[in-house]
């Protein structure tokens, strides 16, 4: 995709990094899987808005995996790109790295891909830049994100009927 006020996606990227407390736990000692959540569509959001400089609200999590348990005492970090974008909307993968500060063990616990649109002052959907697509993985995950677009447009059509 092209546009003239096209982005790279490292333009864009965002780390956040936190650690985890025992305010943060749940019943069974481990950091509650909601906090994760909010953290990662925190990342997402923040990687959204980065790119369109405008507001981006959270459209749809389109796809979220708990890989593994963060325990209390991790320092997670969860890392946000950009894979697609289109008119108004982008694809956002967020990855949930913890990290055992003691041993140094590193364990990928989550992905997620959610999708934010871009809101004008007036709280409606605006158009967004473009994506530069420099590397092969960039170009793979930009093919892997307009099928995955392909797929929830068709859900919501369906879903419509």
């Amino acid at each position: 995709m092209t546009k003239v006020n096209s982005k790279h996606t490292a333009d864009s990227q965002v780390i956040l990094s936190q650690f985890m407390q025992p305010e943060h736990a749940n019943a069974l000692g481990n950091v509650h899987g909601g906090w994760i959540m909010k953290l990662i569509d925190e990342a997402g959001g923040l990687c959204a808005t980065r790119h369109a400089r405008r507001p981006a609200v959270t459209l749809a999590v389109d796809s979220l995996r708990f890989l593994s348990p963060v325990h209390v005492g991790d320092f997670v970090t969860f890392t946000a790109h950009l894979n697609w974008v289109g008119h108004t909307a982008m694809e956002v993968e967020v990855n949930v790295e913890a990290e055992n500060l003691l041993t140094g063990e590193k364990t990928h616990t989550n992905s997620a891909y959610l999708v934010f649109v871009a809101l004008d002052q007036a709280g409606h959907p605006v158009e967004v830049p473009g994506l530069i697509l420099e590397t092969e993985d960039e170009r793979r995950r930009w093919g892997q994100g307009t099928q995955r677009q392909a797929d929830r447009l068709s859900r919501a059509k369906r879903e419509a009927a």
